[in-house]
């Protein structure tokens, strides 16, 4: 069995500690609800306060919950919450476009593929969930990019590996492409990340008008482009798609 690391039981515990009955606490209450030497408890508190998932009331000197903690837990919730309300309408999309179909969140410099409906047909195919995939290259990196300011930050402070040779890596022509995602509503990938692969992507808001997330379609080549261009019927598939989720996020219209 794998050992745990002591110092993080205690942290998680202290943070339970402060989840539950009284919504500030000393250091001695601290200490003596968990068993600790009063040092030991202050350095965690200490940590975790540095990190913002405590707070220290300046006139009383006791602990609470963090806003950390606060962002974190909405950030869960938006995530889980995207995924229940776009299960419907991705399923859909995989229907009517023959390809598959995958829902996306920037996360830690990249996209979170956090739902992924196959393909309808035959073929072996595996499961994403879970994957990361670059910002700079894929449709729905692109879309996060041109839409979220962090990731924007991100994606321009950060070194654009060539995955293929037609990834775009210089910073101005990059950015035309976001200006250009953002005027027209969607962006594309078209052997820009993986070769004889193309996918067209859109963002999705919430209620607050914010970007969520973003959602696409990937497949081959000869079968998402004609004659060189995206197919019109799968742009506009996969736009009406990220506005229906967007709507039963409370976005409105758009």
């Amino acid at each position: 069995m794998a050992r745990t690391i002591q110092s993080l039981e205690r942290a998680a515990a202290i943070l339970r500690l402060l989840a539950g009955g009284e919504r500030r606490l000393g250091l001695s209450d601290v200490a003596d609800a968990l068993g600790l030497a009063k040092g030991t408890a202050h350095g965690i508190l200490r940590t975790l306060q540095n990190e913002g998932f405590v707070e220290q009331d300046p006139a009383s000197g006791r602990y609470q919950l963090g806003a950390e903690l606060l962002r974190l837990g909405n950030s869960y919730l938006d995530v889980h919450e995207l995924r229940a309300r776009a299960l419907v309408w991705t399923d859909d999309l995989a229907r009517s476009s023959g390809e598959s179909v995958y829902l996306g969140v920037f996360h830690q410099q990249g996209v979170l593929i956090v739902h992924h409906v196959f393909r309808p047909d035959d073929s072996r195919q595996v499961l994403e969930v879970g994957a990361m995939h670059p910002l700079h290259s894929t449709a729905l990196g692109k879309v996060l990019s041109a839409y979220d300011p962090v990731a924007h930050s991100e994606v321009t402070e950060a070194k654009r590996q060539p995955l293929t040779d037609r990834t775009v890596t210089e910073l101005d022509d990059f950015e035309e492409i976001l200006d250009l995602t953002r005027a027209r509503g969607w962006a594309s990938d078209v052997e820009e990340t993986w070769q004889g692969v193309a996918s067209v992507a859109a963002p999705i808001h919430n209620r607050r008008r914010m970007p969520v997330g973003a959602v696409g379609i990937t497949g081959a080549v000869e079968r998402v482009c004609e004659e060189g261009e995206l197919r019109s019927g799968l742009v506009a598939a996969v736009r009406d798609c990220a506005r229906a989720v967007s709507r039963d996020l409370g976005a409105g219209r758009f």
